[in-house]
């Protein structure tokens, strides 16, 4: 039986922007699932309680999550109220675990509150849980200064044009990297989506798991 990927994607989005990346999954053998979510309607310990019941759907031996954004503090909150999942692995993808200062700017108004939900609630604002290290927890974060935060004020550098690196920083994580990609361009990323697949099957990212990198892109 194949290992299955969860994906779960960021706020304001469905999935659908997620399509580039779960057909290279795919093409590594895993048997993909796009998790859907509403990002504004409900706050991230609240999809958090779908994503379990979503997840105990799924029969495989094995579930690794793959997270853009919003959707790496949604993973936070799973594991804080339902510890106990199959093995696997995961990675954020440009996940703002440290508070988002964008999220901050637009929250700072009721003019623009409105756009952010309740995504903010132990989410966007950095009150999320902590992580335990239950098991190997990869990061990459976008150094392609393109984005939303370009708008609402800039951030500080080096970032992706919407979550700076800094905010991606995770106390616990096994391994982190940058790559030179937007926020929404590390979904779309040949070079990332390999990583991606290197983390899922050797736990560390890196040109050191040749092998693993061959196979990945084979």
């Amino acid at each position: 039986m194949k290992e299955a990927v969860i994906l779960v994607h960021g706020i304001w989005m469905n999935g659908l922007e997620m399509w580039r990346l779960r057909q290279f999954l795919a093409s590594a053998n895993y048997d993909c699932y796009q998790f859907k979510y509403p990002s504004l309607k409900n706050s991230p310990g609240e999809n958090a309680a779908l994503l379990n019941d979503f997840v105990q759907s799924i029969d495989a031996p094995v579930k690794h999550f793959v997270c853009h954004s919003l959707g790496g503090l949604v993973v936070l909150h799973l594991f804080d109220q339902f510890a106990f999942q199959k093995p696997g692995r995961i990675v954020f993808l440009g996940a703002p675990v440290n508070g988002s200062a964008v999220a901050y700017r637009l929250n700072s108004t009721r003019f623009t509150r409105w756009a952010l939900g309740k995504s903010t609630d132990h989410g966007l604002l950095g009150d999320r849980p902590v992580w335990l290290k239950s098991r190997d927890l990869g990061v990459i974060a976008g150094t392609l200064p393109i984005g939303i935060g370009l708008v609402v004020g800039g951030l500080e550098a080096p970032h992706d044009g919407t979550v700076s690196v800094e905010e991606t920083y995770l106390g616990g994580a096994t391994d982190m990297i940058t790559h030179p990609a937007s926020h929404l361009g590390l979904l779309y990323s040949r070079e990332v989506a390999t990583q991606v697949v290197t983390f899922l099957r050797a736990g560390k990212f890196g040109d050191e798991v040749t092998n693993l990198l061959f196979d990945a892109t084979g």
